[in-house]
């Protein structure tokens, strides 16, 4: 058996990636160009990308909220899993992250199914609170405000809503109850409020591929 070391758990992510997702034009262009502009290579893994996929087909969602748009890699995932009257509405804080999605978007074909709210996920969340509930909501912000999205996840969905949160196994520092590091702490917090909120059933899956180690939290709003 192969030890899970960086190289061999990469190949595997390669295997996976080339067996079962495949390569698309418009996703590796959208890639590039968000390199290009000097934006963070924090996306997530394609593998990953795929799955939020499968989960919104899965949930037979209509309507999606994501918290973290960036380049838009995941939002283009997303976008394709609806139905022809589905809709993103896609939160980003930065300006230059929301120009380069937008274009991003248009490319994949799929501008018209989705909304980017520009502005801090803390003032545009509650803007969102008259509006239809959403079926599907994607967290990928800032981890030290995993619990105020969460909360902003749980009152703008309904019982059934599928909730990930991403980047919750931070290179396994989420284990450490002494961490100050902000990101640990918004992490184990938001892990907390999933495991203690009545509002929330979840669970949590480690990750290993291209991004390192890392996990991911689902849960089902009751």
């Amino acid at each position: 058996m192969a030890e899970p070391t960086p190289d061999a758990w990469r190949a595997v992510d390669q295997y996976f990636t080339e067996t079962l997702v495949g390569h698309d034009p418009a996703l590796e262009a959208a890639i590039r160009d968000q390199n290009a502009a000097g934006l963070p290579p924090i996306e997530v893994a394609p593998v990953n990308a795929k799955f939020l996929h499968l989960l919104v087909r899965i949930a037979g969602a209509r309507r999606v909220l994501e918290i973290g748009t960036l380049g838009a890699f995941s939002t283009i995932w997303m976008a394709r899993a609806l139905p022809p009257d589905g809709h993103v509405v896609t939160i980003e804080a930065e300006p230059r992250n929301a120009e380069v999605a937008r274009a991003n978007l248009e490319r994949a074909g799929v501008g018209d199914r989705v909304e980017i709210r520009l502005g801090r996920g803390e003032d545009v969340l509650p803007t969102l609170a008259a509006e239809e509930p959403f079926d599907l909501v994607f967290i990928d912000a800032d981890k030290e405000s995993n619990t105020l999205y969460l909360d902003w996840a749980a009152r703008l969905g309904r019982p059934g809503t599928v909730v990930v949160v991403d980047n919750v196994g931070r290179g396994g520092e989420v284990t450490d109850a002494g961490a100050t590091r902000p990101d640990v702490v918004g992490t184990r917090r938001g892990l907390e409020m999933l495991g203690t909120d009545p509002r929330f059933d979840a669970t949590a899956l480690q990750t290993l591929d291209r991004k390192g180690w890392d996990g991911v939290a689902i849960a089902v709003l009751t």
